[in-house]
């Protein structure tokens, strides 16, 4: 009964019965495609005449085929799944149909359907937020009782607080990822933000040379000192292990996917121990990182109308209470994040929603993986100790310099 209510619900929210024809959805495989693929399934169960096809594709893949696409004007695809990373090309180029002013009334938190405004919040919008994806910080409230230990504010008190507990007991005081390349550069931007700092500056600029960059990254090496062993090669599944069984107190990230287990008494051994929070900040208000994957048409799409009435579809607050209960993909309407049956599964989804309102994207420059990629290697040569952080910046300055000039 609920999923017919529910379901029924969704079509009336769908902007119109859309008039006979085909729509082509490019998409994410594994998890993010089973979530699309039931979205396509009921849509097309809504609209008989209307035929769906979805493609799925690993990341990569799908990047390199929708660019591909768009690019060259074939009109392959009339709704694309995009991380918010890639925006930034695509809104330059013209790649995107804008959409109806409609989707702007709806309740979609803010700073994930801001960054789907081009060129500023503003002004039109060209991709919708689907997946509402947001680092957190995890901290183990038991193990703080115990050392008689307050919330941590600032990265400060995440290191003092590491410091007592590594001290005191077997328990790590924090675990991070430390794998060169995207993991260690996504564990450190919301330290980075914390000291009120970025990688490029409002004019596009590198600007890792300044005071507060180096104070984030000797804070975020000073970290290793209180983490598990190995550290430098840890990714998601070894800070999730290392947060369920109990042998890390903080996760200084963690993303949505990671973390409903800590609740699971079958895998974990910190049931109800758990809490979890925007991250810290030395300075000024927290800015968690967005991961938002969004929905788009793409300009050169021939069935236009039909591709806006699924984006309508698939990110009405029913699809996403759906998605969220069944398909653990968090949500991006507030109304769904306080939604008590969804609550009562999440606990920590109001947090979640809070920490959506103040995100922080990524920089918003188009060769945004290049950079990452050059940040990373200098960032996991500082944390195993190859060169010290100021050497690190001071390279990593020159060599994003060269790439966003370009």
């Amino acid at each position: 009964m609920f999923k017919q209510t529910m379901l029924a619900a969704a079509v009336l929210a769908s902007s119109m019965t859309v008039a006979a024809g085909e729509i082509v959805i490019a998409s994410r495989d594994s998890s993010y495609g089973d979530a699309m693929q039931y979205i396509a399934d009921e849509y097309q169960k809504a609209n008989p005449e209307t035929k769906v096809t979805l493609v799925k594709r690993p990341n990569s893949g799908l990047y390199e085929s929708i660019v591909l696409s768009m690019r060259e004007k074939t009109g392959q695809y009339d709704v694309v799944l995009l991380d918010d990373t890639w925006a930034p090309e695509f809104f330059s180029n013209q790649w995107l149909a804008p959409l109806s002013d409609s989707f702007a009334e709806q309740d979609f938190l803010e700073a994930p359907y801001a960054i789907g405004q081009y060129p500023d919040a503003s002004s039109s919008t060209y991709a919708l937020p689907m997946v509402g994806n947001v680092a957190m910080f995890a901290w183990n409230t038991k193990s703080f009782e115990q050392h008689n230990l307050q919330e941590p504010k600032t990265w400060s008190d995440v290191l003092e607080a590491a410091k007592v507990i590594n001290a005191e007991s077997d328990q790590s005081g924090l675990v991070y990822r430390g794998v060169k390349g995207n993991p260690i550069v996504t564990g450190f931007l919301p330290i980075l933000w914390g000291y009120g700092a970025d990688v490029v500056n409002d004019q596009g600029e590198a600007s890792l040379n300044t005071p507060e960059v180096k104070q984030a990254l000797d804070t975020f090496l000073a970290m290793k000192q209180f983490a598990p062993r190995g550290v430098d090669v840890y990714n998601a599944d070894e800070v999730r292990d290392s947060l369920q069984k109990g042998s890390a107190a903080m996760a200084i990230e963690v993303w949505p996917a990671w973390v409903p287990n800590l609740d699971n008494p079958e895998l974990s051994s910190v049931v109800g121990d758990m809490d979890i929070k925007a991250p810290p900040a030395e300075v000024g208000a927290p800015a968690p990182m967005l991961g938002i994957w969004q929905l788009a048409v793409p300009a050169d799409s021939k069935n236009k109308t039909e591709a806006e009435d699924f984006l309508q579809f698939a990110t009405s607050a029913e699809i996403q209470k759906k998605l969220a209960l069944d398909f653990g993909m968090p949500p991006t309407r507030e109304s769904v994040y306080f939604d008590k049956e969804v609550v009562e599964q999440y606990r920590w989804y109001p947090q979640q929603a809070e920490a959506l309102k103040t995100g922080k994207p990524r920089p918003r420059i188009e060769n945004w993986a290049e950079v990452e990629s050059i940040l990373g290697d200098f960032l996991q040569m500082a944390m195993m100790e190859q060169m010290t952080s100021e050497q690190a910046l001071n390279q990593a300055q020159r060599r994003i310099s060269r790439v966003v000039k370009n």
